[in-house]
């Protein structure tokens, strides 16, 4: 599968500063798909921080539950790593991920989903958060 074919990606968090707050991403509609995988990058993590990883759904984009099993433990030395947390066919369309962040500082750069396994392919990515997009096949060696 060429994921980037395939896989619609979407940037839904932003960079979040050293904090104690929770950090909450935007939903996706899993409307025409049946997985998702959320990307978490960390940056620096203060010793002692207590922080985790774990995904919600929502029937109406506005209401959320979490989802039993999905919780994932962030060492406080896992400064500068990624977290994959990869849901498939949850019984609700809107999926998003929630950092909990306590104790000590935590900082987040970033969160990305990419949707999979879509009814419809090739897939669009979100336009309002990937600024560019090329697939190559055997690509020559040669000029950029």
């Amino acid at each position: 599968m060429n994921l980037s074919r395939f896989g619609k990606c979407t940037r839904v968090s932003n960079a979040a500063a050293a904090a104690t707050t929770d950090v909450t991403s935007s939903s996706v509609d899993m409307q025409g798909f049946d997985s998702v995988t959320f990307y978490v990058s960390m940056g620096a993590i203060v010793a002692g921080a207590v922080t985790s990883v774990h995904a919600e759904q929502s029937a109406d984009d506005s209401s959320f539950a979490d989802l039993e099993g999905t919780n994932i433990t962030i060492a406080d030395d896992d400064d500068n790593q990624v977290v994959i947390l990869e849901i498939e066919q949850p019984s609700d369309r809107y999926v998003r991920v929630i950092v909990d962040r306590a104790t000590q500082n935590a900082t987040v750069d970033s969160i990305v989903a990419i949707q999979t396994k879509a009814n419809k392919e090739p897939v669009t990515h979100d336009a309002t958060t990937v600024v560019g997009y090329e697939y190559h096949l055997n690509p020559s060696e040669g000029t950029i």
